[in-house]
């Protein structure tokens, strides 16, 4: 075992902190990286607070992680000291149920948590708010050249978030997309489905971010709060990918989907969300969830990323900043992703 520097979350209530945490040594199949980036999720302030259920004290959170791999173990074969590496919401998982053997890594009933859960030796993971992390190397990403360092980080979860939906619900040419809330999710909701050829419409509060909208991709960009709106895009799109973690009027929304339309939840709001059946019913349509995305899938998102082009939208902090960063990401005080400048730490 070795010490690194962290931050982390002592309790559900107390800011967040300078700590250490011990990293295991590294293994035939582990990667050493130095963190370089970590973008902050509004998952990660959801797990510091507590608020989808108990926390284990102190959680360095985490999991947009964005380095430069410094070792690796005698058996690895895809990673070479100098390469870029990334690691997203996953650490691990049991190898061998149909979810892993179809690359749907996500949805294992023993998949390990980048921080918040419990490794094969029992210990508790730690996330990205730290200087370095050891993971094996079956779940660790290759940053390609094409991508900025520090922008690609919000990508192991932002990105992959809101790519896994739109390609599995085929936003391409001909489609018509909408991206409800318009933060770190929905910004990269709108600049995938641009350039995977959708006609793009952004639904938000306000027209407060319309111009940025525009910029990043959307073909029409609508504020929710004007009651006009509704009315005026009923049975407008083939999908919705929602990326808010607020109540919303889930009939409300239905109604903007065309006959056989989906609405596909990402955004994981704390209350429970409820809707009137006939919304589905009378149209064929439907509402699905989807859970980030595998490690092949998530590969593809980045090589995509650096096809296109697309990096996050980021604003760059140092780690003492990071309780103020939490607190501006929930007054939506953001354009787009938060990213810690984890050389900060050392």
């Amino acid at each position: 075992m070795f010490t690194v520097n962290a931050y982390a979350a002592t309790s559900a209530t107390a800011p967040l902190a300078p700590t250490t945490v011990e990293r295991r040594e590294v293994g035939p199949h582990d990667v050493l990286i130095e963190i370089a980036y970590a973008g902050i999720c509004h998952s990660d302030i959801h797990h510091a607070r507590s608020e989808w259920g108990p926390q284990a004290y102190p959680v360095v959170p985490g999991h947009e992680i964005a380095g430069i791999v410094t070792r690796v173990g005698s058996e690895v074969t895809r990673f070479s000291v100098g390469d870029r590496a990334g690691v997203g919401c996953l650490v691990d998982s049991c190898r061998e149920c149909d979810h892993c053997r179809g690359g749907q890594e996500q949805y294992c009933a023993k998949g390990v948590l980048t921080f918040g859960s419990v490794d094969g030796d029992g210990q508790p993971t730690q996330g990205g708010y730290s200087t370095h992390i050891v993971v094996t190397e079956d779940f660790v990403l290759s940053i390609p050249e094409g991508i900025d360092l520090a922008a690609a980080a919000p990508l192991l979860c932002a990105g992959i978030t809101t790519f896994s939906p739109l390609r599995r619900w085929n936003a391409g040419p001909g489609a018509r997309v909408a991206v409800v809330g318009f933060g770190g999710l929905g910004h990269m909701a709108v600049k995938f489905a641009h350039a995977m050829g959708a006609e793009v419409t952004v639904l938000s509060q306000s027209l407060r971010k319309q111009d940025d909208g525009l910029r990043l991709g959307a073909d029409r960009y609508y504020a929710t709060g004007d009651p006009t709106t509704f009315a005026e895009l009923a049975g407008s799109f083939d999908l919705i990918i929602n990326t808010v973690s607020a109540k919303l009027d889930l009939d409300a929304y239905l109604g903007l989907l065309a006959a056989e339309g989906t609405m596909v939840n990402v955004g994981a709001p704390a209350e429970p969300l409820s809707l009137n059946v006939f919304s589905l019913l009378t149209q064929g349509r439907s509402y699905a969830g989807s859970l980030i995305g595998g490690l092949v899938e998530t590969q593809e998102m980045l090589d995509f990323s650096a096809e296109h082009g697309i990096n996050a939208e980021i604003e760059i902090i140092p780690a003492s900043a990071i309780n103020e960063a939490y607190e501006r990401v929930l007054a939506s005080d953001v354009r787009y992703r938060f990213v810690i400048d984890t050389a900060t730490l050392a």
